[in-house]
């Protein structure tokens, strides 16, 4: 006997996948609101990509390029790219869905990480796939670990470098080791979205390995020391066989006019993310001693965030330390989701909101910062 079905059902799969939950943006009840949960910039985006906004505004009647051949050619110029190569999108978010979608079916595995983007696994999950996680290793991606997943289903490797929540990465050597140990049917995903905040010797963001390689891609966003969160803007480089199979897939028109003119605008004012970048390796600095000062744990970080853990002792832990600095407007990102429980994020911020943290956790723990 059929069974009479009375509306949509989705297909199997789909509502075992977890809503992805951003980071809380209010403190109800609190005059003044310091968010600290997203990873935003406090010096906002380039002066030049606001006037090349204000500008793209005028003609909102004009659909955008749908190649964003602009901003392509401004992010080739500046990082010594070949335009071809190169495929914008909606956030990075967009094309690490259209990999998944292109490259996973019923039947296949994508390998992500114990602490890695909750995002991840949603798009594996929603191209019908498994998500394999795999442990890490002191809250830093273990190569070692990725390679002993592998199987003959396995079709993609996530994995964020700098990671987030962590704020962790792992060196270029490691990276290399793992491409080269990798089948070569298998694509690596190098999700560099805090790159531009990494001065380490050891580090790459994947460049160089996406050019000698062809299963390679490297995705990076304009979300975060670029200051265009709002305006949605990822960018992807990858083998000309890659960027033809998803360009066959994604919208034709995925990218907004002002964010094609605002992204190009603010790729070339390298001069502004240098001020920004030297921001925030002070404030990470003090940040991470001051914390350290009045008894809290910091995971050593190379981003614009800090990994900031709290005693196992009734009333000192995470969610207590939570209720409190959101009751003095301080919001910060609980990561209980990306398996840290005792836990919280806290982006770097203005002097005031940095200063402010400090002096509200010093209270907390009855320390004096």
């Amino acid at each position: 006997m059929s069974v009479v079905v009375n509306e949509p059902v989705p297909r199997p799969g789909i509502l075992d996948i977890a809503a992805y939950v951003p980071g809380k943006e209010h403190a109800p009840g609190v005059a003044r609101v310091f968010k600290l949960s997203s990873n935003e910039t406090p010096l906002g985006p380039s002066p030049k990509a606001r006037e090349a906004l204000k500008q793209a505004v005028d003609h909102l009647e004009i659909y955008p390029d749908g190649q964003a051949t602009e901003l392509r050619e401004a992010i080739a110029a500046v990082h010594g790219l070949n335009p071809a190569n190169i495929l914008c999108g909606n956030g990075s978010d967009e094309l690490l869905g259209l990999l998944c979608h292109v490259y996973l079916g019923a039947g296949d595995e994508g390998i992500i990480t114990e602490h890695g983007f909750l995002v991840y696994k949603i798009q594996i999950m929603g191209a019908c796939a498994t998500p394999v996680i795999v442990k890490e290793k002191d809250a830093t991606v273990d190569v070692d670990a990725i390679l002993a997943a592998v199987t003959e289903k396995t079709k993609i490797v996530f994995l964020a470098n700098p990671a987030n929540p962590t704020g962790t990465y792992v060196p270029v050597t490691e990276i290399r080791r793992l491409q080269a140990a990798l089948p070569k049917n298998v694509v690596l995903v190098l999700d560099a979205a805090y790159a531009e905040y990494v001065r380490r010797n050891d580090y790459e963001a994947g460049l160089e390995l996406v050019s000698n390689s062809r299963n390679v891609v490297m995705t990076r966003t304009f979300s975060k020391v670029y200051g265009l969160a709002a305006l949605r803007i990822g960018w992807m480089y990858a083998p000309a066989a890659i960027i033809d199979a998803l360009n066959r897939v994604r919208g034709p028109f995925n990218m907004n006019a002002p964010a094609i003119a605002a992204g190009a605008a603010a790729v070339r004012d390298q001069a502004f993310i240098e001020k920004a970048v030297e921001y925030n390796n002070l404030w990470l600095d003090k940040l991470s001693h001051a914390l350290e000062a009045i008894g809290l744990k910091v995971t050593p970080s190379v981003t614009n965030f800090l990994l900031i853990h709290f005693p196992d002792t009734d009333g000192k832990r995470a969610e207590d330390a939570d209720a409190f600095l959101t009751s003095r407007g301080y919001i910060l990102r609980a990561v209980r989701g990306y398996g840290f429980p005792n836990a919280l994020r806290m982006s770097v911020g203005t002097e005031e909101a940095n200063r402010g943290v400090v002096e509200t956790l010093g209270e907390f723990m009855g320390r004096n910062p």
